[in-house]
């Protein structure tokens, strides 16, 4: 089961959110298994990015799929962590060397200081006002100094983009994934939810809010082993035991984030026309057949030569055959 608990702070402008992933990310390892599973560090790390993607997307008034994307210098050459308007999940990296263990973010992605964040809003539906957006930043700070985790580069990304503060902390393993968010909202126009209290316009400056600067500090103090191991209930009351949490109820169908992925046989053979006969004749010539995995989910679909056959037929020509997944 997952656990996603969204809250605001009563009387402040300051909103948050809790999510916990279990099942549904030790799915997502299993299905990656197949091809060799992840190193451990690179496990934390997509564990985190899918957290804060979670995280991210209920933090924002949007109907689409949001995408956070680090590309890397270093072992880690690419990292996606995807979350749909649904809450469903998935994500995938491209490892190309050794990583060690206990790797911390800059030697995966950013040896040489080159490393990028990027965070993607690709609308559900298509129109002249609704386009795709983008955001990209250095994985350093502003004085160039390599920022040490993702939280970090998250919160440094908020800020220069969004200009919001942000409070971040993250932790994952092969078990959970989960991750707390602190983050100040405008004080002043029309996303006002200040609650009770009056907030002056001086307290909507970043760095600037006496009571976010208050949350985030108790928010901070929480632990990993302790966001990794305790539910979302304990959690909320270890860390604002004094303060007035509204907790604000889910809407729809799917209301927790799970476990899914967009990848299907179609798709694959929609792929497989883009690249051509001659291109798929020639892998034919040399494996028997075509063998394409899902790299987010590891899912593999074999096309034998009369399935590869069939793709580049006109439909009247195609006889009736089964479309099961070999």
């Amino acid at each position: 089961m997952s656990e996603l608990q969204r809250f605001l702070f009563d009387g402040v402008p300051v909103r948050g959110a809790l999510v916990r992933l279990t099942g549904d990310w030790q799915a997502l390892l299993r299905r990656r298994q197949a091809s060799g599973g992840y190193p451990p560090a690179v496990t934390a790390l997509l564990g985190e990015m899918t957290a804060a993607a979670v995280l991210l997307h209920t933090s924002i008034k949007f109907a689409g799929t949001l995408v956070l994307q680090i590309l890397g210098d270093g072992p880690v050459k690419v990292a996606v962590a995807e979350v749909q308007p649904d809450l469903a999940f998935r994500a995938t990296a491209t490892v190309i060397g050794t990583v060690a263990p206990d790797a911390p973010l800059a030697d995966m992605v950013n040896v040489l200081g080159q490393g990028r964040c990027a965070i993607t809003l690709d609308p559900r539906q298509t129109s002249p006002s609704l386009k795709p957006y983008q955001g990209v930043v250095p994985l350093v700070d502003a004085a160039g100094r390599k920022l040490p985790r993702l939280a970090d580069m998250l919160e440094h990304y908020m800020r220069q983009s969004e200009q919001l503060d942000t409070r971040l902390v993250l932790a994952a393993d092969e078990r959970t994934a989960a991750g707390l968010l602190i983050q100040r909202m405008p004080a002043t126009g029309e996303a006002n939810l200040a609650g009770t209290a009056a907030v002056t316009a001086e307290g909507d400056a970043l760095d600037a809010n006496e009571d976010f600067r208050r949350l985030a500090l108790l928010a901070a103090s929480l632990k990993p082993e302790e966001l990794l191991t305790l539910d979302g209930d304990t959690i909320l009351h270890r860390l604002f035991w004094q303060e007035r949490l509204l907790r604000l109820v889910p809407q729809g169908p799917t209301a927790q984030p799970h476990f899914a992925c967009t990848c299907s046989r179609e798709r694959v053979a929609a792929m497989l026309r883009g690249l051509g006969v001659a291109e798929v004749e020639a892998i034919l010539a040399e494996q028997g057949e075509v063998d394409v995995a899902c790299e987010f989910c590891g899912q593999r679909y074999r096309f034998d030569p009369v399935d590869a056959a069939r793709l580049f037929l006109e439909p009247a020509q195609q006889s009736p055959g089964s479309d099961q997944l070999q």
